[in-house]
């Protein structure tokens, strides 16, 4: 048997993204800087890629064009970039893989911070 259908297809999209911003919200420049654990590339530009991924599934759903989202000099905008892409991709009101998608991004990012 499945398991039930969230009542709110963006529910586990908005879950995630909770748990991404409560984990960095609170990070240092320095922090941000660093890489992740497993190495790569600094943190605040696997988040910045994820804010570009979402904002791109925004536009795509909203049928306009993908632009660019500006990479801030103060890493510390990052929370806030994410919580502005998130909300324009749920607003777009894109089919559930879509989010169910996007939520699986987000959680790899935690994963790799």
């Amino acid at each position: 048997m499945d398991a039930p259908e969230p009542t709110r297809p963006a529910e586990p999209l908005l879950r995630q993204l909770d748990l991404l911003v409560r984990q960095v919200g609170h990070w240092t420049p320095p922090r941000w800087a660093a890489s992740g654990p497993s190495g790569g590339p600094a943190r605040a530009d696997l988040v910045h890629r994820l804010v570009q991924l979402l904002a791109d599934l925004g536009a795509d759903a909203a049928g306009e064009p993908r632009r660019p989202v500006p990479r801030l000099e103060n890493d510390l905008a990052l929370p806030d970039q994410l919580r502005v892409v998130v909300a324009d991709l749920v607003a777009a009101g894109p089919p559930t893989p879509v989010l169910a998608g996007a939520a699986d991004e987000v959680a790899a990012v935690r994963q790799a911070l």
